[in-house]
């Protein structure tokens, strides 16, 4: 491992611009791929691809695969990250702006830090949380609500609660990673999730006939360069990047992506995606971003911010 005296700052630099840039742009590969390809199976595609070769990668450098429970705690994880998570988000941005896609995911810190106070008992309902759960909870209503006159449509109710859902299950995912044996190793555990994940995603495309309307050659260029996108930068590079930076800056620095990535997914879809970002958009996002921030920054124990910095790799964007 590098030090930080002898570790050249360009690197630094390289692996939060795509921990930054290249996640945030994600979500409109996504939303450019649904376009063409069914949604569940688009995800299936994804993340089977990414997992295998973070897989094998990890294998290859001699790193431990999982032992029996493990790879039942990947089905699991598997399970509520890629199935119930991804292909939420997947299927919702069919009919919700990947800018606000982003920036309703954003809410998984809030819904963490329910998580926390409610089931985990290892964080206390302060006056400063609460009021930063209101605020979340506040630009969510900005973004749905279809009595407030902010300009622009609401979003769909359909896909603003597959989001709202898939936020809460993120969340619990994230629970259990702190309470199921998973492999030492960060990235062979990511990457055994993720090719679990793209396998049982594949099998819920087929149970919804998703097979059967799915025509390769029909499939634009521009669309497989999204997947190919996602696969390559988004999953395997980003991951690469977060990773590298979990062992060699503080877990608060690398979670700022919790709040750039939103911003940088609202820009590239009003600039690249032509999407809208009027008024109902930027409140929306202010109030959610303002919770996000408040809530990552509130102290905790040192026992659990220990507990948090050594499972942080294992659920992540990805």
């Amino acid at each position: 491992m590098e030090t930080g005296a002898h570790r050249p700052t360009w690197k630094t630099l390289l692996a939060f611009a795509i921990i930054y840039f290249v996640w945030g742009s994600t979500f409109l590969a996504i939303r450019v791929g649904v376009r063409e390809v069914p949604p569940f199976l688009l995800a299936a595609m994804r993340f089977s691809v990414a997992g295998f070769v973070l897989y094998a990668w990890t294998a290859a450098r001699g790193e431990r695969g999982p032992k029996g429970r493990e790879w039942a705690s990947a089905f699991v994880l598997g399970t509520m990250i890629f199935v119930l998570d991804y292909g939420l988000l997947f299927w919702a941005e069919q009919r919700v702006p990947s800018g606000i896609a982003a920036v309703m995911l954003a809410m998984i810190p809030v819904f963490m830090a329910l998580s926390e106070i409610i089931f985990l008992r290892t964080q206390k309902l302060t006056l400063r949380l609460g009021v930063a759960l209101l605020i979340g909870i506040a630009g969510v209503a900005v973004l749905m609500s279809r009595s407030l006159n902010l300009g622009g449509a609401p979003i769909d109710r359909a896909g603003a609660m597959a989001l709202i859902i898939a936020s809460i299950t993120w969340s619990i995912a994230s629970i259990f990673t702190r309470r199921l044996p998973l492999p030492p190793s960060k990235m062979m555990s990511s990457g055994v999730q993720m090719l679990v994940g793209g396998v049982l995603l594949a099998v819920v495309a087929g149970a919804l006939g998703e097979f059967r309307n799915f025509h390769p050659a029909s499939v634009s260029r521009g669309v497989w360069f999204a997947l190919l996108y996602l696969i390559v930068a988004g999953s395997i590079i980003g991951f690469t990047a977060y990773v590298w930076l979990i062992h060699h800056e503080s877990p608060t620095k690398v979670g700022t992506y919790a709040y750039v990535n939103p911003v940088v997914a609202v820009l590239v879809g009003y600039f690249l995606g032509g999407e809208e970002i009027g008024l109902r958009t930027i409140l929306g996002t202010a109030f959610v971003l303002v919770s996000v921030v408040v809530i990552t920054t509130t102290r905790q124990t040192k026992a659990l911010a220990t507990g948090t910095e050594e499972r942080a790799a294992d659920v992540v964007e990805v």
